[in-house]
């Protein structure tokens, strides 16, 4: 009994990998994923982590390691944003730098959209960009509220 999903594999085909369609800020909207886009790093700040208490019966094998967040402006001609950096992203993400970040995703905090590439994502540096930020289209400071419409 063979499966579907082994078929491309046993006759030695391959997906064709699609291009990436880059996107600007000033494009992006609340609940969207899988964006690419070039920007560049204008500001950096360190987010304290809050501890948390290890909960009775909580497996002791391994202590668990403080995660790094920064909270970082970034944007590109178009306008600006958030983007939560997270453990290794922290290092890439230094003021005045470009990178590239792919497969990115619109999270929603405190009815704020923040930029955010999970494990799935990728960011990469790249040479530095000709444009400037236009910091004063800031897509965090603007307030979504989620309004539930019931059918008829």
């Amino acid at each position: 009994m063979a499966t579907t999903g082994s078929a491309s594999v046993a006759t030695g085909t391959t997906t064709a990998k699609r291009k990436p369609v880059f996107v600007k800020v000033e494009q992006l909207k609340p609940g969207t994923t899988g964006h690419t886009l070039t920007v560049k790093v204008v500001d950096a700040n360190p987010v304290v982590p809050v501890t948390r208490k290890t909960r009775p019966g909580a497996s002791m094998g391994r202590p668990s390691q403080p995660s790094r967040i920064a909270e970082c402006l970034i944007g590109d001609e178009t306008g600006c944003i958030l983007f939560t950096a997270r453990n290794d992203q922290v290092d890439l993400m230094k003021p005045g730098e470009t990178v590239i970040l792919r497969n990115s995703r619109i999270d929603m905090y405190k009815g704020t959209m923040r930029l955010g590439v999970d494990k799935w994502g990728r960011i990469e540096a790249t040479e530095p960009a000709s444009f400037t930020v236009k910091e004063d289209n800031n897509l965090s400071l603007v307030e979504y509220e989620l309004i539930n419409v019931k059918d008829q």
